[in-house]
């Protein structure tokens, strides 16, 4: 009987949640197929560094930061979300065919730039649209069941990935570049059915004309925000680029087509969990399931860290999709319990903002730590992992010690 009365929520959903849920689960169709095969081919066929794929995949969340804020905030000036993440959703998809020409890391970094410019556009828009349009009681159900539709996407995606890999190349252990440009290949028809689906499908929801225009200031989002932004941050900067689990998988002996399969694994384990997490978190409160999450991740890198068998990077990445099912959705519900009505757009763009500049230094200490730098060696492939336990273990406590007082369903 529980389980359908939850699926009659999930079908009581509105209009835009199932709307950007749809072109989440397109998008990542497209991006899921390119962006995990994308550090094997910097690897194996342009010969890059870990080092320098750590500051690739850090400039390309860190570059577009400044853009979440601006375009969060003008969403909230505009009262209008749908067309400006519609846009963002454009660029993106725009970008992708340039990865078929590209040639060089320089080339590969800008494309990836690109993308993440998309993103940057769209992210802080489109969350504030999926808070906009349903009830704080029901708010952890919609962003767990987008999560869980972006994830299902991603799925898909590495499945035809995997399948191409298969065709092209059978269980070679590195990634052929004829294979990656087949690939990309395929990835642009979802990404422009990601495009039409939010234009079609989703609506403003109306807003009065008599709210002041939103300012841009850390103060008008409240205490409540920048503690747990903060905690937030401890959290990310240990939470370096998927990358780096992509490259420890295979220098722990998992082939290309290995790889894909056990991230397919890892999303349908993160597509299963989210939405019953996010309902989970309407019922007992965000901060717990956060910091249920959080001590998963730290146990789950701790095992990256020990991890000596192909088998044992397979357990633990399947787990690691708890931990994203758990708390990804929840920590962004949490946004909009925490900050007034009016400065959703300008707090997701902040949130967002934040953890994107957070990516570039944690994904760069990664790459450091592993490979080290021009004359320095680092200390090896387990040292990220190591450090990324400590910082969710330590993120996960300082979330247990605090209680927000804002809003009772955030405690």
């Amino acid at each position: 009987m529980k389980s359908k009365g939850f699926f009659k929520k999930v079908r009581g959903l509105p209009r835009n949640v199932w709307a950007v849920s749809i072109t989440s689960f397109f998008m990542d169709i497209s991006s899921e197929m390119v962006i995990n095969i994308l550090p094997l081919f910097l690897s194996n066929v342009l010969g890059v560094q870990t080092a320098l794929i750590g500051v690739i995949e850090g400039v390309a969340e860190a570059t577009a930061s400044v853009l979440k804020v601006f375009s969060g905030w003008l969403s909230d000036k505009l009262r209008g979300r749908k067309w400006i993440a519609v846009a963002g959703y454009a660029i993106s998809a725009l970008s992708k065919p340039f990865f078929y020409i590209a040639n060089s890391w320089g080339m590969v970094a800008g494309v990836r730039w690109a993308d993440r410019l998309g993103k940057g556009v769209r992210t802080a828009p489109r969350d504030a649209l999926v808070a906009d349009s349903i009830k704080s009681e029901q708010r952890g159900l919609a962003f767990g069941f987008h999560r869980a539709a972006d994830t299902g996407g991603a799925m898909i995606g590495l499945l035809i990935a995997a399948l191409v890999v298969w065709l092209a190349q059978s269980t070679d252990l590195s990634l052929g570049e004829n294979t990656f440009r087949t690939v990309v290949l395929i990835s642009l028809v979802p990404a422009f059915l990601a495009v039409l689906s939010l234009a079609i499908g989703a609506r403003d929801i109306p807003r009065g004309k008599e709210a002041e225009r939103p300012k841009i200031t850390f103060k008008g989002l409240g205490k409540p925000f920048l503690i747990f932004l903060v905690i937030v941050g401890i959290f990310d900067l240990g939470n370096s680029s998927d990358a780096f689990l992509v490259l420890r998988a295979q220098e722990r002996g998992l082939s290309v087509i290995g790889i894909l399969l056990m991230l397919a694994a890892f999303n349908l384990v993160y597509t299963l969990i989210s939405a019953p997490a996010g309902s989970l978190s309407d019922r007992i409160g965000r901060r717990k399931v956060i910091i249920g999450g959080w001590f998963v991740y730290g146990l789950i890198y701790l095992g990256f860290a020990l991890a000596q068998q192909p088998w044992h990077i397979w357990v633990l990445y399947i787990s690691y999709g708890f931990y994203y099912g758990m708390a990804y959705g929840t920590a962004k519900a949490m946004v909009a319990d925490l900050v007034p009505e009016d400065m959703r757009g300008t707090a997701y763009g902040t949130y967002n903002a934040i953890l994107g500049i957070i990516d570039f230094p944690a994904s760069l200490i990664a790459g450091l730590l592993w490979q080290g730098l021009g004359g320095w060696d680092g200390f090896g492939p387990s040292a990220p992992f190591f450090f990324g336990s400590a910082m969710a273990i330590l993120a996960a406590v300082l979330m247990l010690i605090w209680r927000p007082k804002k809003q009772a369903e955030a405690a």
